[in-house]
Formats: C-alpha cells, structure tokens, sequence
C-alpha cells in the first residue's frame, strides 16, 4: 500500500492557482477538437429531422429506429415496472415526494401594484410550454437524474414534459429510467441519445417536438451540443464532471471523510475529489483510509484514476485560510465537517450545495434529500444556481399608465430619448400631449 494515497500538499497561493487552473481545464468548453462533429450532427437534424436522428441512432447506438417505433410506449413502460425491484419503486416515489415538497417552497405568485397616481405595475409569471429532458443511457442508467430533472418543472406547472434517452442496439430503454419518468411525470420518452438528441429538441423533426429549455446531464458530445444550441433554446447549465469539497478539522470522522470523498471520485475519471483542512494528523489518516477503501469498491480504476489526476488533500495553515480557499474553488457538493458547521457554514459563499455535519453526506443530496442535486461544476457557483422552479417559469413585466399619470412624467421620457438619440421613441410619448 502506498503510504501517501491522496497527494497532501501545503496549501498556499501558488498551489491554490495551480489546483483552479487545472479543475478548470476539465470545462466542456476546453474541448474544442469535439465541436466540429458537434455541429456538424446539429446540422443534419436540423435539416434532415427524423432521417437523420435514424442515422446518428444506427451509427452510435446500432438501434435502427425509426418514426414508428422512436417514441416508448405504455406496453414498455408497463414492461419496465415488471422489470424493476418493488422495493426500489417506492423508494423512488418517497424521493420524488421529498423533491416535489422542496420544490414546492419555491413557487413564487405573480403580482400587481396599483398606486393611487394612475400607475399600475406588476409581474405574470407562467411556466414554459414545454421542457425537454436529456436523460444518458449506455452502462450506467440515473433514475435519481430523471426525478431531478423532471419534478422541478411538474411543480413548475410545464404543461407537457418530453424525455430523450439512448436506446440499447435491441431498442429497449433502461427499465429504471422508464420507471422514474412515469413516476415523475413525463408525457413523453424518445429513443435518441447523444448530441443528436439535443438537436432533435432544440429545433424539433417530424417526430420529436421543439421544446423551450433542454435540462439534463450528458457526456461532452450532450455538453457541446446543449452549449451550441443555447439561445435557440434555454438550457439548465454546460455542465462539467463531478466534484466534492470536503472541508474538515481535527474533529472530523476520517473513515466518514475518505468514504464521501471516493463518493464523487467513481463518478468517472475527470470527477475531483478535495480534502481541505487544517489537520495533518486528519490528512494522513484521510489517506489512509480512501486507500483502504478503494480497494473493496467495484470501481477501484475509475477512482485511483480520478484520484491521480483531481484528486487532493490541501493542509491549511488554518481554518479561515481553508474557508477562502473553499470559496475560490467554489465546488458542486461541499461537505463541512468540523466542530460548529453551522457556524463555518455562515461563511461560505460559493457552493452547489453545502452538507453540513457527518450524517448529511453527498448521496443523501443525490438520491433523498429533496434538493435538486443538478449542480453548478467548474466554479460556476460563484454566479449559477442548482437547477429549481424558476428555470421552468418566465416572468412577464406588466406596465399601465393612466394619461394622467404619463402627463406628469412625459417630459422626462422625451428628454431621455432625445440623449439617446433616439426621436421616435420621443415622438412615440410627445404625440400623446400635442397642444
């Protein structure tokens, strides 16, 4: 066993820069060499439709799918359920039901001021029409990705919420993912994967609707396609891979932190994995410990590589140099692990979702919890949001003034337009109070 498993390095400014700059490289935008065949798939949906997503189907997913058969029916949905463990069904209904309660705090009304002045002021707010949900296929199947996904924008109140996933070369879809979309909610399941998916979304064919907002996790050809799209249709994110914060002291459980750190660590190779604390004594036996357990886990390669590449336990000088640091890297799933995480918990800025104590570990947030666990990845929390209602809904401004009302502010209007240079817009209020 090697005595150091997780590189331990002194945590400082240059090491710090260093450590940002290569999480950041991890970006779907540090991809270019991938584009071109990106947007050459989005061309051909674009203006080929359904003839195109068969090719791109028979290419990648060798699934010969065409408009008859590209839309899942309830027999397979009926199918899946038999397929699927009962116990795991409910399990997934008591997720959905925490997803939806949490979910529901955030719906907002929309809302009108009159004033006494003759000026009404307000906001209608609406769902989109209708949302379209990227879901992955090939080994690994994320029912917990499709509850995320799919609750936030029922709760919305989204009208018609259409699903896109791989199918297998025998044109089935995974039963577990069948079966959280109906639990869920979902009016409609295409076979298409891939960047050809979110094409057939984004601008619609004969078979796939066009939908206003694609969500949904994906590898870097869904990434790539998603950000090419993006202004033709909303997005939730271009999201990146996977990434844990671990911010600890003395008296943090190492067994509790190595197990959560290898968590996020098996997601896939380019996930990051970070220990952040002012113990030495709790860095080493940190490492000791992911080495001990990495090596009774079924995805022991996936994680020593990860581990390798983006993996780190940073030694602080202190506890308030950790926090800075915690707020620079800005991760998606930060854990606090220290005497008072309430109290350290009042002075983070910048994270995806933040963990607090040593019962409230990462899964719980992916699987349970009732918090969206689509996260802001590469720093992007410093600006972005967990995926919630809002990204469902729209917002209209509501403007009605009484002439009254506009005749004691007219001449402010004109003289704001004509700074501008801008006549019309002045004539457009000076027509209405022509002597």
């Amino acid at each position: 066993m090697v005595e150091e498993y997780m590189r331990i390095v002194e945590l400082n400014e240059e090491t710090k820069d260093s450590l940002l700059e290569k999480l950041l490289k991890r970006s779907p935008g540090s991809y270019g060499q991938y584009e071109q065949a990106v947007n050459e798939i989005i061309s051909q949906v674009r203006s080929r439709g359904d003839a195109a997503l068969s090719e791109y189907t028979l290419q990648f997913d060798k699934c010969h799918i065409t408009a008859g058969n590209i839309r899942v029916t309830r027999e397979e949905i009926r199918e899946a359920y038999e397929k699927v463990e009962p116990a795991f069904v409910e399990v997934m209904k008591k997720s959905a039901a925490n997803i939806i309660r949490f979910h529901e705090k955030q719906l907002h009304n929309s809302w009108i001021v009159p004033n006494e002045d003759g000026v009404i002021l307000g906001q209608k707010i609406s769902p989109i029409a209708i949302s379209g949900v990227y879901v992955p296929g090939g080994k690994a199947a994320y029912p917990s990705s499709v509850l995320m996904n799919v609750l936030p924008a029922k709760v919305a109140g989204v009208p018609r919420i259409i699903m896109a996933t791989p199918p297998g070369a025998d044109g089935k879809i995974n039963p577990g993912t069948l079966v959280a979309a109906d639990i869920a909610g979902v009016h409609e399941i295409y076979k298409a994967g891939g960047a050809q998916a979110v094409a057939a979304m984004a601008f619609g064919t004969e078979s796939v609707p066009r939908v206003d907002k694609i969500t949904g996790p994906g590898n870097i050809f869904v990434a790539l396609a998603k950000k090419a799209c993006f202004g033709y249709v909303s997005i939730d994110s271009v999201a990146g891979p996977s990434e844990i914060l671990v911010l600890a002291d003395e008296s943090a459980n190492p067994e509790y932190v190595a197990a959560d750190l290898l968590s996020q660590a098996e997601h896939d190779e380019m996930a990051s994995a970070i220990l952040i604390t002012d113990s030495k004594e709790l860095a080493q036996a940190v490492s000791k410990e992911a080495a001990r357990f990495a090596g009774q886990l079924s995805r022991k390669d996936i994680i020593e590589k990860s581990l390798a590449d983006y993996g780190y336990i940073l030694l602080a000088p202190n506890m308030e140099k950790a926090i800075d640091a915690a707020n620079e890297i800005a991760s998606e799933h930060l854990e606090i692990l220290t005497k008072n995480p309430f109290e350290t918990m009042t002075k983070i800025k910048n994270a995806g979702a933040v963990f607090l104590g040593e019962y409230s570990c990462e899964p719980l947030g992916d699987y349970f919890a009732g918090p969206n666990h689509i996260l802001p990845t590469n720093g992007t929390a410093r600006f972005f949001s967990p995926l919630n209602v809002d990204d469902f809904m729209k917002k209209t401004s509501i403007i009605s003034y009484s002439k009254e009302a506009l005749s004691k502010v007219h001449k402010d209007i004109e003289l704001f337009a004509q700074k501008e240079g801008l006549t019309a817009h002045a004539n457009s209020i000076k027509v209405r109070f022509k002597e």
